[in-house]
């Protein structure tokens, strides 16, 4: 069984900026798909970003396209999320996800075997 662990979340003033990290268990991390998500109006989740598992190809939600940055470190076992000029509608509760087996990066939640028990990102206006 895999282990997502989040870290980095906290509080903020508006145009501040963030990194989150997630730390993975096991010995395959080079092979998964990561993605980060975050609960939506209507909706259980929605992909914020998301990379797949060669690093080569990248998602972002309209909203934070230009402010927001996936990486990822294989030696590490770490993907990152760099949130920068973070606004208060930023604020969430924000959940590391992996997709094994060579996954491409999907916005779909229900693809995602692994999830992290989540980080709290609050922006103050």
């Amino acid at each position: 069984q895999v282990q997502l662990v989040e870290s980095g979340g906290g509080l903020v003033q508006a145009g501040g900026s963030l990194r989150l990290s997630c730390v993975a268990s096991g010995h395959t991390f080079s092979t998964y798909a990561m993605a980060w998500f975050r609960p939506a109006p209507g909706k259980a989740r929605e992909a914020v970003a998301t990379i797949d598992w060669s690093g080569r190809s990248t998602y972002y939600k309209d909203s934070v396209k230009g402010r927001f940055t996936i990486s990822r470190d294989n030696a590490k076992n770490t993907v990152y999320l760099q949130m920068n000029n973070l606004k208060p509608e930023d604020t969430a509760v924000y959940y590391c996800a992996a997709d094994k087996d060579y996954g491409v990066g999907s916005t779909k939640g229900n693809l995602y075997d692994y999830w992290g028990q989540g980080t709290q990102v609050t922006v103050s206006s």
